[in-house]
């Protein structure tokens, strides 16, 4: 199966970054994996490449209009049996594409799109209108796959997707890549941050965006630092819309926070770390989620539909769940993890045991081969 995977950029984010995971198993099982980025950030084109996939040069910048004549100049080219897209400019321009050459196309949900939080950080009128073009190129899609049942219920019923068109698989990771607590690790990572052994260290991981949370986590720490004066929190990733805010509120509130930027080295943080704090307002998924089960790092996390849904549910959860935006909850929660007051090593077992079951790499990878296959045969509208 020869396979054309359009995504916006190969910028470090977590749906590429996915797509750098899954890359060798598809080839594995047979797939011929071509890539093609319709941005100009290639940060993640050398792992693509060494994990075999065919990874193409991205189109001048041009519109929706000249992304979709490239797509179509490498489709004829390739003569894809499918083309999938993922992020929302490769969506709109794949679907087109696809429509016009009689490919059959297919889209990863990866986010939480077009809800109540997504409208709360948007244009209302912009948003309605991007709202409105994936709708409407949606319908040219045979299959959608959603990382979880929570977005293929949500997203589709606001796009008007046939709910029996989407397929839920969940992201992986390789155990290899993140040991469960390691000792050194941990030791390593720290003295390289400068972090004594005995320094309470709170982690969050995510672009610096409104729906990632992490306004909610620093009006949470000063009431954490109380308990843990020498309370040190680390946030990694990319620079985003509340960046600049984010680090004036910090610094309003004169606290220990360290903005990392992107990294590279999340299994080393996740060592580092005491806790993981994941306040997020909307997810698709949650991958770092599933790295922090996997390593071994406790969790605190909002109770959104998805986070419920990857750490096992409200009651038997791996992580401790607050409500969205409650910080007084969160500054419990955190302190509580800290002073190993709450069922950490029980959590964390059963974290690393959930993943091992349901997101390992290969607990993944067939399921996307099967999902591509019905996807690309001519009766993969019409059937599960």
């Amino acid at each position: 199966m020869r396979l054309l995977y359009v995504i916006d950029s190969l910028a470090p984010g977590g749906a590429e970054t996915s797509l750098v995971h899954l890359t060798p198993g598809l080839i594995t099982r047979g797939i011929e994996v071509h890539v093609l980025p319709l941005g100009a950030r290639l940060d993640l084109r050398s792992p693509l490449l060494e994990a075999g996939a065919i990874v193409h040069t991205p189109p001048p910048p041009g519109g929706r209009a000249a992304n979709v004549r490239a797509i179509m100049e490498e489709a004829r080219a390739l003569r894809p049996h499918l083309i999938h897209t993922t992020l929302f400019e490769a969506d709109i321009a794949g679907r087109a594409a696809g429509r016009l050459l009689h490919i059959p196309s297919s889209t990863s949900l990866v986010n939480d799109s077009y809800g109540p939080s997504h409208y709360s950080e948007s244009k209302w009128i912009k948003l309605t209108a991007a709202r409105a073009l994936d709708a409407s190129t949606g319908r040219f899609a045979s299959r959608f796959h959603a990382l979880s049942t929570s977005i293929a219920d949500a997203v589709s019923a606001r796009l008007r997707l046939p709910r029996d068109h989407v397929d839920v698989v969940p992201r992986g990771r390789r155990p290899e890549d993140f040991p469960f607590r390691p000792n050194a690790l941990r030791s390593a990572t720290r003295r390289e941050l400068d972090l004594d052994a005995d320094v309470p260290v709170i982690l969050g991981i995510g672009r610096l965006e409104p729906q990632k949370g992490f306004q909610h986590l620093l009006a949470a720490l000063p009431a954490v630092q109380r308990e843990h004066p020498k309370l040190v929190t680390l946030i990694a990733g990319k620079e985003g819309r509340s960046g600049e805010s984010l680090r004036g509120q910090a610094g309003r509130l004169g606290i220990d926070v360290r903005f990392m930027g992107h990294r590279s080295d999340v299994a080393a943080l996740l060592a580092a770390a005491d806790v993981f704090c994941f306040p997020s307002e909307r997810e698709g998924f949650g991958g770092v989620l599933i790295e922090a089960m996997a390593a071994g790092c406790p969790i605190v996390a909002t109770a959104i539909p998805t986070t419920i849904e990857v750490t096992g549910g409200c009651k038997h959860s791996v992580a401790e769940l607050v409500s969205t935006g409650d910080r007084s909850a969160l500054a419990d929660s955190l302190t509580r993890t800290l002073s190993r007051d709450s069922p950490t090593a029980t959590r964390v077992r059963s974290g690393r045991a959930r993943f091992e079951r349901k997101y390992t790499i290969d607990a993944i990878t067939d399921p996307m081969v099967q999902f591509f296959e019905r996807a690309a045969s001519p009766m993969g509208s019409r059937r599960k």
